[in-house]
């Protein structure tokens, strides 16, 4: 079911005053690393591919992509993490700065290496390039007790001056629940909405208002199947809803798109923006999280902000790598196909 053209036409006008709100984000954040070969031949020593090296990418990944997707939605983002005193660090530093994000929230530490994940693609000079391992390099131990004061001392001092407060929690330690009750307590958020995505723990937190897991996660959380029971997951959402005592949650379904929660309204379910046969989902939950908190913080309702989530996850996993989406390639995509829900 097609809505509107008004409706596509308020979902712009929440665009375009992305530059007015601001969103500290707490998280894990990543160095993603991406190198390329040609493939020259098959080695003699094993049957594997030797490739010739071509090209290496290192960009935001992570809690540092919900970052630079903000940026590029031409948010003021204000940055609380942890990086080393590496090469992945100094380069996930240079690409804040080159967005023009404030770095003084991220901490540098030598003890503690960055959160690297390299992925290594293979192809010939004219075809697609495929990814054929990973490689994650992560720290032995969570950031030492010194380092989360000064998280969470950073994060008092942003967040009661922002719009919205966006959790990336990769288990990396640096945007636990721990951290977050602490930057909360005495009420030091007042009315600052937080909005979470947990990788693995998202029942444990408390106090957020809002919540983007995937269908895997939430499953994982419930410890239950959804498959394609559409009763099973409104079910899992209204129980997502009630034990986080949440004002608003969207569930990302991959090709089958997202499904928006709040209250006692009826679920509402929101086909894919664009092709369904995607080119890469890395990063896209990161894009996801980015624009459906910008758009909460802009005043959007639950529905409205996950429309724009939608839009921006259907463009971004077109895109090759960990990527992101600029205001106006969502002005744009807006243009092209006003907002659609799916009866039931």
């Amino acid at each position: 079911m097609t809505k509107h053209p008004k409706e596509a036409e308020r979902l712009k006008r929440i665009v375009e005053s992305f530059p007015n709100i601001t969103v500290t984000v707490v998280g894990d954040l990543v160095a993603d690393e991406f190198i390329f070969g040609e493939i020259s031949r098959v080695s003699r020593e094993a049957p594997v591919l030797i490739l010739k090296h071509r090209e290496r990418t290192v960009v935001p990944g992570g809690g540092a992509n919900a970052i630079a997707n903000l940026a590029d939605l031409g948010v003021s983002v204000l940055p609380v993490g942890v990086v080393g005193d590496d090469e992945p660090g100094r380069l996930l530093i240079k690409a804040f700065r080159h967005r023009h994000i404030p770095v003084s929230g991220v901490l540098k530490d030598k003890s503690y290496p960055t959160v690297t994940k390299t992925r290594i693609l293979a192809g010939m000079a004219h075809t697609a390039r495929q990814q054929v391992v990973r490689v994650d390099r992560e720290p032995e131990a969570e950031p030492s007790s010194h380092l989360k004061r000064e998280l969470i001392l950073a994060g008092r001092e942003y967040a009661p001056a922002s719009d919205a407060l966006l959790v990336s929690d990769y288990d990396y330690g640096a945007a636990s629940p721990a951290i977050l009750s602490a930057i909360r307590e005495k009420g030091r958020l007042n009315d600052v909405p937080v909005v979470l995505d947990s990788r693995y723990r998202m029942l444990e937190y408390s106090g957020v208002a809002a919540a983007t897991p995937n269908e895997p996660e939430v499953e994982a959380a419930l410890g239950i199947t959804i498959g394609n029971d559409w009763a099973r997951l409104c079910s899992a959402g209204q129980e997502v809803l009630s034990r986080l005592k949440l004002q608003s949650l969207v569930i990302t379904r991959g090709r089958d798109g997202m499904v928006a929660f709040s209250g006692k309204h009826k679920p509402i379910d929101i086909p894919i923006f664009g092709s369904d046969q995607v080119t890469d989902v890395t990063g896209a939950g990161d894009t996801v999280i980015a624009t459906f908190t910008a758009a909460l913080a802009a005043g959007a309702s639950t529905e409205e902000a996950a429309q724009l989530a939608n839009y921006a996850g259907g463009i971004v996993v077109m895109k090759r790598g960990t990527a992101t989406v600029s205001r106006q390639e969502l002005l744009h995509a807006l243009e092209q196909a006003p907002p659609a829900t799916r009866a039931h």
